[in-house]
C-alpha cells in the first residue's frame, strides 16, 4: 500500500517538472516563432508584393498582429510561471535544497524570468515595423 502510494506521488512529481519543462521552453519559442515569421513576411512582402508595400500599412498591420498575439501568449505563460514559483505566499525565494517543492519554485522562477526576456524580446523585434515605413 504504501509502495503504491509512494509510486503515484512521484508519478505526480514527473508529471509536475515535464509541465514545468514545457513552460521554461514556451516564451522563447514564441519570440522565435515571431522573430521568423515578421522577418520572413517583411521579405515576402518587400521582395514579391511591391504594389502592397507601397504604403507598408499592411505589413505593419500583420507585424502588429503578430505581435500582440505573441505578447498575449508569452504574458500567459509568465502568469503561469509567477504561480508555479509561489513566492507570494511563503516569501521563500531561495531553492537551495533538493527537495520537490523547491525543484517545482525553481522551475517556475526560470520560466517566469525566460517570460519576461522573451517580451522585451518581441518587443525589439517589432520595433522596425514602428519607425520603418516602407521597404527600402
Amino acid at each position: 500500500m504504501a509502495q503504491h502510494r509512494e509510486e503515484k506521488t512521484e508519478l505526480k512529481t514527473f508529471s509536475e517538472e515535464q509541465s514545468s519543462l514545457w513552460l521554461i521552453a514556451l516564451g522563447p519559442t514564441i519570440w522565435a516563432l515571431h522573430f521568423i515569421a515578421c522577418y520572413a513576411a517583411t521579405a515576402v512582402v518587400c521582395a514579391k508584393l511591391d504594389r502592397l508595400a507601397e504604403d507598408g500599412w499592411l505589413l505593419r498591420a500583420m507585424i502588429g498582429t503578430a505581435t500582440a498575439v505573441a505578447l498575449a501568449l508569452i504574458a500567459w505563460t509568465g502568469w503561469r510561471s509567477w504561480r508555479q514559483w509561489d513566492f507570494l505566499d511563503d516569501r521563500d525565494h531561495v531553492h537551495h535544497r533538493p527537495v520537490t517543492e523547491h525543484r517545482h519554485e525553481f522551475l517556475g522562477h526560470a520560466s517566469f524570468l525566460l517570460a519576461c526576456l522573451s517580451f522585451v524580446g518581441v518587443l525589439y523585434v517589432a520595433l522596425p515595423a514602428v519607425f520603418v515605413t516602407g521597404c527600402v
